[in-house]
């Protein structure tokens, strides 16, 4: 039976402001790795728009002054799809699928690597990793951000936000709110994190930098991060 994780990847790791290619090199060494250790092993990966999203949305909102949300949202999709390609042309073989736009299409998980990218506006690329959770009965999301866990509060505006271990949905989802602004930065997106809810999943927010944490989550071993269940 396949083991299938799902790890929703930040575009500000891929692509902070151009492809961190010593990263990358790392992140796909090791997941190779991984998957090569069992066959049975299957990996999502779903891409956000990092750099290149916020530079292009904010070229878009210095243009237009009564900026429209959802053309924002285009402009990010788009992005997400161009570090999405980048990523899975990284793994060659272990992808021989396309990359994936639409997660509640049919798709056939050919090899052991299937990569994900923004589908359409009214959220991230977080509810798409969701969803293919739901597809592929994935019951762990793992969210890699460029922090290491979720604060309290926002630690740079706030000296006394504090570290969470572990938190539940009904808590996390009155941090986060219940709207989606495009660009918007916040640990899960809310409307993943609804959703999520109502799939009992598990996310665990996690530094993406960091490659023998995301091994250890791999390996379901001790990690470093924020965990949100039900």
């Amino acid at each position: 039976m396949a083991v299938t994780k799902v790890l929703s990847v930040g575009g500000s790791i891929v692509v902070p402001e151009t492809p961190d290619t010593d990263f990358l090199k790392k992140f796909v060494a090791m997941t190779s790795e991984w998957l090569s250790k069992d066959s049975s092993r299957r990996l999502i990966l779903v891409v956000g728009g990092g750099g290149p999203a916020r530079i292009y949305q904010g070229a878009y909102r210095e243009i237009v002054s009564a900026a429209d949300n959802s053309e924002a949202d285009w402009i990010g999709i788009m992005a997400t799809r161009l570090n999405a390609q980048l990523l899975k042309a990284s793994f060659g073989a272990l992808c021989p699928n396309p990359v994936v736009y639409n997660p509640t299409e049919d798709v056939e998980f050919k090899g052991q690597v299937l990569v994900a990218a923004g589908w359409k506006p009214g959220f991230s690329t977080d509810t798409d990793a969701v969803y293919l959770a739901e597809k592929f009965s994935a019951d762990t999301v793992v969210n890699l951000s460029n922090i290491e866990k979720v604060y309290t509060d926002d630690p740079r505006k706030n000296p006394d936000a504090t570290p969470i271990d572990n938190i539940t949905w009904t808590d996390f989802r009155k941090m986060v709110g219940d709207e989606w602004v495009p660009g918007k930065n916040c640990p899960f997106d809310p409307i993943a994190s609804k959703k999520a809810q109502e799939l009992k999943l598990k996310v665990i927010c996690a530094g993406g930098k960091n490659i023998p944490n995301i091994q250890s989550i791999l390996n379901d071993s001790d990690y470093v991060g924020t965990t949100i269940v039900g």
